[in-house]
């Protein structure tokens, strides 16, 4: 993973500072948006790693199924990624822009991966919480792992707080060999 997110970064970075220079970001947002689920589709990754097919075909084939959703500088954007050979890289390139733009916002997802289902009171307390320690908005989407046994793991950008039991035992498994 941590190599399709390199090769994805400066296409995100590109398309993030180009939407920020002329006010769409929205409008990328939406276009990544559109174009992840269009080649995240199983069919879709088949024909993406077919070399049978052509990259004229290929990018003909993205915009065709967009219809009129994608503007020039999208059409431009979707060439540039089939000429390179990375158009499999559209829903990491979807997520870091995410990323930047939540980051440029001033807010920050955070994923709660519980070992029981949290009320809307537990997760206001977790978002007030990491909204003081970082300075941002926050905005919870909370998992239910029943593996965890107990507590919680709290994932927010690169930051991982473990606070579940059954990271704790691992912990104290490590500590005692």
């Amino acid at each position: 993973m941590q190599e399709k997110t390199t090769i994805a970064r400066p296409y995100a970075q590109a398309v993030f500072e180009l939407s920020q220079e002329t006010s769409t970001v929205d409008a990328w947002s939406a276009a990544l948006g559109l174009l992840n689920r269009i080649v995240s589709d199983p069919q879709m990754r088949m024909l993406v790693n077919n070399p049978r097919v052509s990259d004229q075909q290929l990018q003909d084939l993205v915009i065709e199924i967009a219809a009129d959703a994608f503007s020039a500088q999208a059409k431009n954007f979707i060439k540039v990624l089939v000429a390179a050979s990375r158009l499999q890289y559209a829903p990491q390139i979807a997520e870091l822009f995410e990323a930047m733009r939540a980051n440029a916002e001033g807010r920050i997802d955070v994923e709660v991966i519980a070992a029981y289902e949290l009320d809307k009171t537990q997760e206001d307390d977790i978002a007030k919480g990491i909204s003081a320690r970082l300075g941002k908005t926050v905005r919870i989407s909370s998992s239910v792992d029943e593996t965890l046994i107990g507590g919680a793991v709290i994932r927010a950008g690169d930051s991982v707080i473990d606070a579940s039991l059954r990271g704790r035992l691992t912990e104290l498994g490590n500590d005692l060999v």
